[in-house]
């Protein structure tokens, strides 16, 4: 695997990951066809301003830095959402919901008088675009609210959904965020309809923009465009269809294959953090409840999606022309039919249905394949969910099949219908995982009806039972570090490797847990395995002679490797003329090696990680300056804030495999604005080498190489707004700010994972 080479591509730009979700829940899996005259694609409207990646679509785009800017919230910075939560009685807001599920409205009539199905899908589809590959999608945020997710074909009508929730939503205002109640009214609906639910936890707090989340490479709707030329999905993606949430339910690209609809299940689902119990108890719980609706062909009805309907929709699309327009002229995914006999009761027909039929092929009314049975008696079986009197056949999906037909699945299905305690439990929590998944670790959830239970995915971390340490420990602590022989460089990069795993999209990783010490972070390349065992093996001798001797005292390694960084920043910047106080808070537990699911943690493992100027180019799948805002944004990081840190590594000496790209400086691992200095001097010219991911920077007038640089280095030279920012800290009166600025960033990172502290990131300095 190569370090630190890198190939140009031609991508345009950064585009923010995303999810993609699980089978629809309750309901329609796959969505019509754009309707005849709807808006869309990309046409640009009159007067309307072009960016500079429409003349330039190569130019890096920094646009995922910028978004969520704390100016689009109405609530302002202050706003605690925790505390809003914990003044809620949430066993009222629950019975509120269930009052709701059986009050049918006019406007959009309830099936069989029940909106728990409903609901149902409405907490799958905002749950399901979760994928484990970049931490993106979920419901943390209630994204489901805004365009592109607002308007996917896979989530046609679910703006009904939301609308019915709405005086909930409105009689609790700020204290129930729309993420938490789209997840809570499926969970209600579940239990309102006698399923045994295994927990819920409030703790998502909304956005108010829409996240930039690259979906897939398709520009339309429903198409498939991302097998790899070895066959695989392209990563980071999970779905296999642009708009939809996990696969095509009428089979691969259409075809009603139910094995190779198999193998697309399972790609998804553990994309999606499901294994292959999960993956059958997720779509087999999930279809015991509800419908899918086809009733007329999407093409001849409906009207424009939400985000092309006009302005006298506010916000609702797929307006329905055929019939009533909703009951049973309901249209949305193109399939028809119920999967059980009893839509709004937790059963286990679905199991029964499916491995004890013989099915075959036919089409709904929207057109779209479906299975029904082949004994005729089963044709009679389904109550109509409006039109009393009226029976229908229990149907499959060819996604539905696929369970039946792979060995596995089918075991498994057996398995469960053979056990419906075990079937029962097994759904309920594939169920909390699906909806819970993307929150991060259980410290963040909120409510009392979170279960006692510590799950692996949860990334659970040591409860802290001793007493933490004081500044005057901390000071001791300090000079115990900087009495070795460690590097600056090597402290640094081993604080920066333990707190820069930190997923901001899924809250995953960070220096907490320590789990830098245990497999698979130890062997992680980007972590040069060898100087990072030396600097562990210090560090637990540290921590040890001041755990034995503290009186009660402790230090976890999770803080003592923090504490390092902060150390060796500190004698970098002495170094350099300036005297600064580093920010520590101790509070960090450490994990065990049970604690810790070495295959979920190694999907955290860098790919590309600029700011110690690595890049693996056989499993980067973009180019290195975009890997580099993608880091950033998963650091939650702003503009300046990436640019300063990236100049500071570079100054401490902290590149991965030590390597002296981008390392503009005579005084390596003093804290110094020379890299900005030195990218600005117009003394030097650079210039291409034979490889293509190296530049040379020479000396205009003796002609000699003075440095050499990687693109993550000269885009900061390169680009007009990195450029700007760059001179700030090239100024001759800068060197003071860019240690401060420095400083506040590297505390802002080292801080990612305290969900229990704010982030106080002003540094000290005298």
């Amino acid at each position: 695997m190569a370090i630190l080479r890198f190939k140009r591509t031609a991508l345009s730009g950064l585009v923010a990951l995303a999810l993609t979700s699980p089978m629809a829940l309750a309901d329609d899996h796959k969505t019509m066809s754009k309707p005849e005259g709807a808006k869309g694609n990309g046409v640009a409207q009159p007067f309307a301003p072009k960016s500079n990646n429409f003349w330039w679509p190569d130019q890096l785009d920094l646009t995922a830095l910028r978004s969520h800017d704390a100016r689009s919230n109405p609530y302002g910075e202050d706003f605690n959402y925790a505390e809003e939560f914990s003044k809620l009685d949430l066993d009222q807001v629950m019975a509120d919901v269930d009052a709701l599920l059986t009050n049918s409205q006019d406007w959009w009539p309830a099936d069989w008088g029940n909106y728990g199905p409903f609901f149902i899908r409405l907490s799958w589809h905002s749950a399901g675009t979760y994928r484990t590959l970049d931490g993106r999608g979920g419901g943390e945020g209630g994204q489901m609210r805004f365009d592109p997710l607002n308007s996917w074909p896979d989530n046609g009508n679910l703006d009904k959904a939301r609308r019915l929730l709405w005086p909930i939503k409105q009689k609790y205002g700020r204290a129930l965020s729309w993420g938490d109640l789209m997840i809570l009214a499926g969970t209600v609906g579940m239990k309102n309809m006698g399923f045994d639910i295994y927990g819920y936890a409030g703790g998502r707090t909304d956005d108010w923009e829409p996240d930039l989340v690259y979906w897939g490479p398709e520009v339309e709707m429903l198409a498939s465009d991302r097998e790899e030329r070895n066959g695989k999905l392209q990563r980071p993606l999970g779905a296999t269809h642009m708009g939809l949430i996990y696969v095509n339910p009428e089979g691969p690209k259409g075809k009603p294959d139910p094995m190779g609809s198999a193998k697309n299940i399972r790609t998804a689902f553990g994309r999606m953090a499901m294994n292959d119990e999960e993956t059958v108890a997720l779509i087999a719980g999930g279809h015991t409840f509800g419908k899918m609706h086809g009733a007329h062909k999407a093409g001849e009805c409906l009207d424009a999606e939400p985000g092309a309907a006009g302005l006298e929709e506010q916000g609702l699309g797929w307006k329905n022309k055929c019939g009533k327009g909703n009951a049973e002229d309901t249209v949305t995914s193109g399939l028809e039919g119920a999967w059980t006999q009893a839509p709004t009761r937790w059963t286990t027909l679905y199991l029964s249905n499916l491995l004890n039929n013989e099915w075959e092929q036919t089409r709904s009314p929207g057109g779209a394949i479906i299975w029904v049975p082949k004994d005729k008696a089963m044709h009679n079986a389904v109550p109509d969910a409006h039109v009393e009197g009226k029976k229908n056949p229990p149907v499959m999906t060819t996604a539905d099949l696929a369970l039946k037909y792979d060995p596995e699945y089918r075991k498994i299905a057996e398995r469960f219908l053979a056990n419906p305690d075990e079937y029962q439990q097994a759904f309920a929590k594939a169920w909390f995982k699906l909806t819970h998944r993307d929150m991060g670790p259980k410290t963040r959830y909120l409510g009392n009806h979170v279960p006692d239970e510590n799950f692996i995915w949860q990334d659970p971390v040591q409860e802290i039972n001793y007493d933490l340490v004081t500044d005057a420990d901390v000071a001791s602590l300090k000079k115990a570090i900087l009495d070795t022989e460690l590097s600056v460089s090597a402290l640094v990069k081993t604080a920066w490797g333990a707190a820069s795993s930190f997923r901001a999209s899924d809250m995953r990783g960070g220096a907490t847990g320590g789990r830098i010490r245990l497999q698979p972070q130890a062997s992680w390349e980007v972590n040069d395995p060898q100087e990072l065992d030396n600097v562990l093996m210090e560090l637990d001798k540290i921590q040890k002679r001041f755990n034995g001797n503290a009186g009660g005292k402790k230090i976890s390694m999770g803080d003592l490797v923090v504490l390092a960084g902060a150390a060796a920043i500190e004698k970098a910047a002495a170094d350099a003329g300036y005297d600064v106080t580093v920010p520590f808070i101790p509070g960090r537990g450490d994990a065990t090696q049970e604690q810790t699911d070495v295959e979920s943690f190694s999907l955290l493992e860098p790919t590309a990680d600029a700011f110690r100027n690595y890049f693996n180019v056989e499993e980067s799948y973009r180019g290195p300056t975009e890997m580099l805002v993608d880091k950033a944004d998963q650091l939650n990081l702003t503009v300046p804030e990436m640019t300063v840190l990236v100049g500071g590594m570079r100054a401490l000496g902290a590149n991965a495999g030590n390597s002296r790209h981008g390392v503009l400086t005579d005084k390596p691992g003093q804290l110094t604005n020379d890299f900005f200095v030195n990218l600005t001097d117009m003394g030097l010219m650079w210039r291409k080498t034979d490889d293509e991911s190296v530049y040379e920077g020479v000396d205009r007038n003796s002609g000699n190489v003075l440095y050499t640089a990687t693109p993550v280095d000269l885009i900061f030279g390169s680009n007009s707004e990195l450029r700007a920012i760059s001179e700030v800290y090239a100024f001759d009166d800068s060197s003071e700010k860019f240690v401060n600025d420095f400083v506040d960033a590297w505390t802002k990172v080292m801080r990612l994972d305290r969900f229990d502290l704010r982030h106080d990131l002003t540094a000290d300095i005298n």
